[in-house]
């Protein structure tokens, strides 16, 4: 069985009742399908929590839903909710549980050992998401560094901690990705003309946004580029066929692999070079860079790194454009130093930034100045929408790949998560232009 997490996962915050041993869930997340212990621990462990706790935890979750647009069902009681998309809680108890002991952590776990489900996964997250900053009372939001578990020290973005974050999502399977990515392979935000997108449309709009990257850094005959994040090689290709000569750098062996090939197959050799490279070893002087939604696995504590790493890169009077997801600059104080479900099981050691974090750190620790900043949030709801669909209408091809019921359920909540994000306006993406200027004029450094 292949699953995204191994068994040692790092766990969520202990137990309320350290006497208490936890509950062994022997249900099925469907019809057919069994939680396997082995491969998901803490998804067939329901852990077992006072009565104390779980009372507390039920009042606190209908205080949070009671006065929110969506309907949520607990087996055995009335709706709570003001009406709208439903939640169907179909064991309150192990629910209430979970999020009592793991808080949000849980409440994804939930969702994957299929103890609730929702009529519509992405308007009920939509609902929640929209709401997030005002779920937790603001008592226990103050208090958020005492209950809130913390990130694991291994998962911090070292050089080493890096390579084993990002292979942790990226080399579970150029396959899987493959599944529901379209043939461009591009897994970021795509720029369409227009809505609603349709999966036809998918391959253009990522080229559409490829082509505004590349035209921001002003990529061309000749151009020497530096790509921070390979992912499988498409701005890569199309800078190379621009006739840049690229460098692009990953930290993922099966992205490297067929990065090459593809470039092998498009007769591009002599002008991409696809490197297994931390940024920070990079090495070499580019006349541009770009980096697509990297920033976000970088983590707060090696931005200034990040972004001295990309200046130093650059000749005097170049250019960056830099793609990056973010989220409002309250919310990412707030949550900034708290492990959650996405951390967990998608993406160890990420942090969203906000537009000022990025715009702050830039502008205090490199000779980078911002030239342009455009948003298009609506575009990124849209290409998860086309993923997640696309991932479940072959969801028999993903069980054929090794990946059972507990991954899919948890892949489907992670797509319809992150598009509720956006499309509630929680996330939204930008692409940035910075230039480089000349140390000479006197631009201030640390």
């Amino acid at each position: 069985m292949r699953t995204a997490e191994p068994g040692t996962t790092p766990d969520g915050p202990s137990a309320p009742d350290e006497h208490a041993a936890p509950r062994v869930r022997t249900g099925t997340v469907d019809a057919t399908a069994t939680v396997d212990a082995a491969g998901w621990p803490d998804v067939s462990a329901v852990p077992t929590a006072s009565r104390l706790r779980t009372a507390v935890t039920a009042a606190l979750v209908r205080r949070a839903l009671d006065g929110l647009p969506l309907r949520a069902r607990f087996a055995g009681s009335e709706d709570i909710g003001l009406g709208g998309p439903l939640i169907d809680v179909r064991d309150p108890t192990a629910f209430h549980a979970r999020i009592g002991t793991h808080g949000l952590v849980g409440f994804g776990e939930s969702y994957m050992a299929g103890e609730w489900d929702a009529s519509d996964l992405v308007a009920a997250l939509t609902v929640l998401a929209g709401h997030a900053a005002d779920l937790i009372p603001a008592p226990l939001q103050r208090l958020r560094g005492l209950w809130a578990p913390r990130h694991p020290h291994d998962e911090r973005n070292t050089p080493d901690g890096s390579r084993a974050n990002i292979s942790r999502h990226y080399d579970l399977s150029n396959d899987l990705f493959a599944l529901f990515l379209d043939d461009t392979l591009t897994y970021s935000s795509a720029v369409f003309r227009g809505f609603p997108a349709s999966w036809d449309r998918l391959a253009a709009a990522q080229h559409r946004k490829i082509d505004r990257l590349l035209d921001l850094a002003d990529v061309g005959e000749g151009t020497r580029l530096l790509e921070i994040g390979t992912g499988w090689g498409e701005l890569a290709l199309r800078a190379a066929a621009r006739g840049a000569r690229v460098t692009s750098l990953t930290l993922s062996r099966e992205q490297r692999d067929l990065a090459r090939e593809r470039v092998r197959e498009a007769g591009l050799d002599e002008r991409v070079s696809i490197e297994l490279c931390d940024y920070r070893e990079a090495r070499g002087r580019y006349d541009a860079v770009v980096s697509v939604e990297m920033i976000e696995a970088v983590g707060a504590e090696f931005w200034p790194v990040y972004f001295r790493a990309l200046d130093e890169r650059l000749d005097p009077g170049g250019r960056m454009a830099l793609q990056a997801i973010t989220m409002p600059h309250d919310r990412m104080l707030a949550s900034r130093d708290t492990f959650t479900w996405i951390h967990k099981y998608v993406f160890p050691g990420g942090l969203i930034p906000s537009t000022e974090a990025i715009e702050e750190t830039a502008r205090a620790h490199t000779g980078l100045r911002l030239a342009r900043r455009d948003a298009f949030g609506a575009h990124y709801a849209e290409t998860l929408r086309l993923w997640r669909e696309r991932f479940t209408e072959r969801a028999d091809e993903v069980e054929a790949f090794g990946f059972d019921d507990v991954f899919r359920r948890l892949w489907t909540f992670y797509l319809a998560y992150s598009e509720a994000g956006f499309r509630a306006g929680y996330l939204d993406v930008q692409q940035y232009l910075f230039t480089k200027q000349n140390p000479a004029a006197g631009v201030g450094r640390p």
